[in-house]
């Protein structure tokens, strides 16, 4: 290990370098390709980043019970509608890592699969989501064709269009090709595919820089054309991604081939004279960002993360692995820069990524994403759909997805134990709000949380006042669920009842059901519930004034108009109802500024307001940050009569500060409580 004078002598000379070639001109391609030498034999250079915080404490705030636990916002399989035709082709990279090869036992052990990476991460700091373990489909052997079968079936039904397949070609060499193989030859797997050459060499590093290597390229004219005529079977297949009627093939560094223009040109060539037709050639954006219509290619397009510089959080979390060495960055604000990229000269096709962490490769040195959502990916890919031009012949826009199944990558489209069917879900509606012949139920909704069922009545009968066609869910604890039906019954309600544990009163509940109204579409909620505080003297009187206050015919309307009319409300509380938090604390400062973190929201200050009562109007994506997955359901206390100090009351003190910190605003019903 080198001396501390020689590491800082190191990062001087770095930085001075780095602004010197910034400062020097250059074509791009000439720039990339430097950059790309020096990373490969000069990496270590790089000056490490900002350390997390050392634990002060002897455990986590979160204590890790078991790592498949299910978050709030898990997602269960659902049958739905897709808009038709579909307002894009959403194409997801596909990784074919997941079945042994001989290679593969050679260089890291007999029986390795990518399955070995993802199943030995570890959280490095607290909220750091690892393992990221497979949901639905298990830990599965693509040697077996019935996977790819139920693969084809989930992402058909979700509203992918295509898989895009790494392809890995050495020389002549294939490896890890026996899944597409077998997906060429099964032809009643229905679902389109296309090939991206993973063109870089194998080393010890999984990205392809470093001087250990383990199987190198052999780029040459005389390859080139062996490339092109071993790949030609594929893309003579019917269900090959032909775009604007082309085969469509991606390379995913052309900055490694020597001549990228001469190589198009024969691949050109090489297909039109074989009968193929022209190739559709997409630069992919993976470490540069190379004009394609300078090295003879169609179109490029993006991959997040990469080519991105994200906010670097890794400073504000505390540690449980001391030795931590990665990088914490922020996925929101990377999504975000992707979003806000001026358009090209040149053609290039948008993407995006659901998620990040790469821990799984790189043990205690990963790069982890934070604050990523099935919201916030569904929101990217809808305005990547909304952005994206048609293609020639009116043909739907074609939007990448990084990926289906990265998953010691922690990018997987696919069921996962946390969230299940969440990111599916959220593709799926991203699909149906970009669709002109889908319209959604403008109904708002109403969630009452029932553990006092006596109450039950009363609310629904001032819901009947109100004047207001609800969608009506009530979420109850299994030893109420036999009474709650009964009266719902009796009163000839049409509701929707959702059953969960009787932990976090009636906080956990609502976060669980509304994070699955979300990605469904619903946007207006009223969260009420059968409150008595048997703590205080006047618990039945105050419930009476925040129930008036929000249901009053008058003001109800009111509130439904203001939300309707002004998306910058996102919350709509009983009149006097908002309580200075700085008064109201009590035993959850700590954990009300921890779980803020965790959220990713500025920490509450004195000027924050909770609403005391914890009923109001809400517009969801306000609450995203709170419905993101980064809570779970054994966080919440079983019910013991708590009156302070649990999560319950930490997610009630933030619901406010919530909605503030996402740029929304806070109103007060106009009935007086």
């Amino acid at each position: 290990m080198s001396n501390p004078l020689s590491r800082r002598l190191r990062t001087t000379l770095f930085y001075a370098l780095r602004t010197a070639f910034r400062l020097t001109p250059m074509p791009q391609r000439a720039r990339d390709r430097l950059r790309e030498r020096f990373l490969d034999t000069k990496g270590h250079w790089v000056p490490e980043g900002p350390k997390g915080q050392a634990p002060t404490g002897e455990l986590p705030r979160r204590p890790y019970v078991r790592s498949d636990e299910r978050a709030i916002g898990y997602v269960p399989y659902e049958k739905g509608e897709l808009p038709d035709p579909l307002p894009a082709t959403l194409v997801a990279f596909y990784l074919p890592q997941f079945h042994t090869i001989p290679e593969n036992d050679e260089w890291w052990g007999k029986g390795f699969t990518e399955w070995r990476n993802v199943t030995r991460a570890l959280p490095q700091f607290e909220g750091h989501y690892q393992p990221k373990l497979p949901g639905d489909l298990g830990f599965y052997d693509l040697r077996n064709v019935e996977v790819m079968h139920e693969q084809a079936r989930l992402a058909r039904e979700y509203g992918i269009s295509a898989f895009c397949f790494y392809f890995y070609w050495f020389g002549g060499k294939t490896l890890l090709e026996t899944p597409l193989r077998n997906w060429l030859n099964d032809k009643t797997i229905d679902l389109k595919f296309c090939l991206c050459w993973a063109n870089e060499k194998w080393t010890r590093t999984w990205d392809g820089r470093g001087e250990e290597i383990l199987i190198d390229q052999q780029h040459s004219p005389e390859d080139d054309i062996a490339f092109i005529e071993y790949v030609a079977e594929y893309m003579r297949d019917s269900r090959y991604l032909r775009i604007e009627g082309r085969p469509a093939l991606l390379v995913y560094r052309v900055d490694l081939l020597p001549s990228p223009s001469e190589t198009a040109a024969r691949w050109r060539r090489w297909c039109v004279e074989a009968g193929i037709g022209n190739p559709f050639l997409i630069n992919v954006h993976s470490f540069g960002s190379t004009d394609p219509l300078a090295i003879g290619f169609d179109a490029a397009t993006d991959f997040p993360p990469n080519n991105n510089d994200s906010s670097d959080v890794t400073a504000g979390q505390t540690l449980i692995n001391r030795e931590f060495q990665g990088r914490v960055l922020d996925w929101r604000h990377m999504a975000e820069r992707f979003r806000a990229r001026p358009s090209t000269g040149y053609r290039r096709f948008l993407a995006v990524n659901p998620s990040w962490d790469n821990q799984a490769r790189r043990s205690g040195g990963g790069v982890s994403f934070l604050h990523a959502s099935p919201e916030g990916y569904g929101d990217w890919l809808s305005d990547a759909i909304t952005s994206s031009p048609p293609c020639e012949n009116d043909d739907p826009p074609v939007v990448f997805i990084n990926a289906w199944n990265e998953w010691a990558e922690g990018a997987a489209l696919e069921p996962d134990t946390r969230l299940g069917h969440a990111w599916l879900q959220a593709t799926r509606r991203a699909l149906l709000d970009t669709s002109t012949c889908h319209v959604s139920d403008p109904r708002p909704c109403v969630v009452i949380h029932v553990w006092y069922v006596e109450l039950l009545e009363s609310i629904l009968t001032r819901l009947r006042r109100s004047g207001i066609d609800w969608q009506i869910v009530i979420t109850t604890a299994p030893e109420r669920k036999e009474a709650v039906a009964h009266m719902v019954a009796r009163l000839r309600v049409t509701a929707k009842m959702e059953v969960y544990p009787n932990r976090g009163r009636d906080v956990a509940p609502f976060l669980s059901s509304v994070s699955r109204l979300l990605l469904g579409g619903t946007e207006l909620v009223l969260k009420l519930h059968t409150k008595k505080s048997p703590h205080l003297t006047d618990g039945d009187a105050w419930r009476d004034r925040l129930l008036d206050s929000l249901l009053d015919p008058v003001a109800c309307a009111h509130a439904l108009a203001t939300l309707r009319q002004d998306v910058t409300v996102g919350m709509v509380a009983p009149k006097d109802s908002l309580l200075p938090l700085r008064e109201h604390l009590g035993a959850n400062a700590d954990q009300t500024r921890d779980l803020a973190l965790r959220i990713g929201i500025a920490a509450p200050d004195g000027a924050t307001r909770f609403a005391a009562g914890t009923m109001f109007w809400a517009r969801l994506s306000a609450l995203a940050p709170l419905l993101s997955g980064e809570l779970y359901g054994n966080e919440f206390a079983a019910e013991e009569g708590q009156i302070d100090g649990t999560m319950a009351h930490a997610v009630e003190r933030l619901f406010v500060a919530c909605v503030e910190a996402g740029g929304f605003s806070v109103d007060e019903s106009i009935h007086p409580s």
